[in-house]
């Protein structure tokens, strides 16, 4: 019988920010009993992913082996680490665990895709364990950028793993638990083989600032702007979103929740008891009947989404209500890189309306979720373990993180998506590669990254459309021209004539010259008319279009 071994496999989030999967397995080589970390996406832009809703990780590798899977476990409530959970665990089908805020929105993710919302758990924290077959697993409370966040301390027969998950160090965090050292100087003490960190501020060399540096300048920015004032933030941060309702309040405005992401996380912190209070809010509706000054949104879309609600308010009007010259638009939040494009958009939208736009240039306004620099420091001083594998970063991140560690006379591991490390012994060895990829939610139906489609529609965006129809009579012969439809090309081409006819004509010429070979073959007949079809669009217009042969015979 094999040796029993430990292994780690990141099939999501190592190398990337967002879409975290992670897996850990013990027993004999290739009958692993497995538990999954985190089931996230990340999401999709005009110019990679045109039309994709959500990316999710490629979980083939597990969905192969689902009778060995004892437990899926969510560290958090973030959607790159909770929001394939609905769509993938049909897949999977094992147990899932979270704590109480966490498991009230893992359920309604769920229940979002048909599933039974009672294959979630809900598991109290440190001291409490969940045994997973040869698994023991703790949750630890960490501050985070959203309530109940938990570091892992997963127990094994060869030896013991802190998974940080998303944290920051906050002795006063507003909302959730603060920074407790002690827990993980504890931890650390009774021995940890294995640290996988967090890398997401690895390049911040100050240390972070407390949520608790922020209602102040936030309620002396309220108190002081004109008009109306609207402010986004990220909708799971419910510690912000209530000291800016709460800043509103003091400034005798009236508040209006906007976003349905904004309203649920507020309705479950309060139901879930991780809010003890929020102050009272209005409609829309009712706004519209007050004096501007005494208005303040709190909105989604701190990242320039199109469909939340401050781009929807830079378009002009949402749920009845618009930003007019004088109010002020706050941005409580950072942009993440990749989204820069989208949030100056609604900045200038704004600007162009008259309205004051602020953002977090300063630091005044917003404070990052996750640990700097000095901060990484202390967790691995603290958990002492023997190895830190870097996780949650691009690689460049994963890098310095191992830098750092390096620095520091610990050992470290830059581990990426697919790469199936063994823990077992004193040293970590690479023993296998999976193959990782993703899953893109487009519209209802899951496809594949590699499935063609996206790649047809950025090549139609791109170099447009060209549909040729042809009819064929019963002894193959063309009845009558074939014609030409155009979509996303230009109408006219170099030479001054509409390109439907240029086209239109040089088919025309192309199927007098082909002979009963090419007329009686369908695929060779296809292959000739696209071939025309390109050759004469670079001439006319300088692309080559995607084309679609129609070629209808007669029986």
């Amino acid at each position: 019988m094999s040796a029993n071994r430990l292994i780690y496999l990141p099939l999501g989030g190592s190398g990337e920010v967002g879409m975290n999967c992670y897996v850990y397995g013990y027993g004999p080589k290739g009958r692993e009993r497995l538990i999954v970390i985190d089931l996230g996406v990340t999401f999709a832009d005009m110019e990679t992913t045109p039309g994709v809703d959500l990316i999710m990780p490629d979980v083939s590798w597990l969905a192969e082996r689902a009778d060995r899977i004892e437990a899926i476990f969510i560290t958090h409530a973030h959607e790159d680490h909770v929001g394939a959970l609905g769509h993938l665990w049909p897949r999977l089908r094992a147990p899932v665990y979270a704590r109480k805020f966490t498991g009230a929105l893992a359920k309604l993710k769920m229940e979002d895709q048909g599933q039974d919302p009672n294959n979630v758990t809900i598991v109290e924290p440190r001291p409490e364990w969940v045994e997973a077959g040869p698994f023991k697993v703790q949750y630890v409370p960490i501050p985070h950028s959203i309530p109940e966040s938990s570091a892992l301390v997963i127990d094994t027969p060869a030896g013991r793993i802190l998974h940080s998950g998303d944290f920051k160090i906050d002795p006063s965090p507003g909302v959730g638990e603060p920074w407790d050292p002690e827990t993980f100087a504890a931890i650390g003490r009774e021995g940890v083989k294995v640290l996988l960190c967090d890398s997401t501020n690895v390049f911040s060399l100050h240390p972070g600032r407390s949520e608790s540096t922020l209602p102040g300048p936030l309620t002396e920015l309220v108190a002081k702007s004109g008009g109306m004032i609207a402010a986004t933030t990220f909708a799971s941060n419910i510690t912000r979103v209530k000291a800016l309702a709460e800043a509103g309040k003091a400034a005798g405005r009236e508040i209006v929740l906007m976003g349905r992401a904004m309203r649920k996380m507020v309705t479950v912190g309060l139901e879930t008891g991780v809010l003890d209070s929020f102050p009272t809010v209005i409609q829309p509706e009712e706004a519209l009947e007050l004096p501007r000054h005494k208005v303040m949104l709190i909105v989604t879309g701190t990242q320039g989404e199109r469909r939340a609600a401050s781009a929807q308010l830079s378009r002009g009007k949402y749920l009845g209500m618009t930003m007019k010259e004088g109010d002020t638009f706050l941005f409580s939040s950072r942009i993440i890189p990749g989204n820069e494009r989208g949030v100056l958009r609604i900045m200038n939208a704004f600007s162009e309306m008259g309205v004051d736009v602020v953002d977090d240039v300063n630091g005044l306004y917003h404070v990052s979720g996750h640990a700097n620099r000095p901060d990484l420091q202390e967790m691995h001083r603290l958990a002492n373990p023997a190895l830190v594998i870097p996780m949650h970063g691009e690689h460049r991140h994963l890098r310095e993180h191992s830098k750092v560690v390096e620095a520091d006379g610990r050992k470290a591991a830059v581990i990426t998506n697919g790469m199936m490390v063994d823990l077992t012994g004193d040293r970590h060895e690479v023993v296998e590669y999976i193959e990782t990829g993703r899953i893109y939610l487009d519209g209802s139906v899951l496809i594949g990254a590699m499935d063609g489609v996206v790649r047809d529609r950025i090549r139609m965006a791109l170099n447009g459309h060209v549909i040729i129809t042809l009819i064929m009579d019963e002894q193959d012969s063309p009845l009558g021209e074939p014609w030409a439809e155009l979509e996303g090309v230009p109408e006219v081409g170099k030479s001054g004539r509409p390109l439907s006819e240029t086209l239109e004509e040089e088919l025309a010429e192309f199927l007098e010259r082909a002979g009963g070979k090419i007329l009686r073959d369908d695929d060779k007949l296809d292959e000739g008319i696209r071939r025309v079809v390109r050759q004469i669009s670079m001439e006319e217009i300088g692309k080559k279009p995607e084309v679609t042969v129609v070629v209808s015979r007669l029986a």
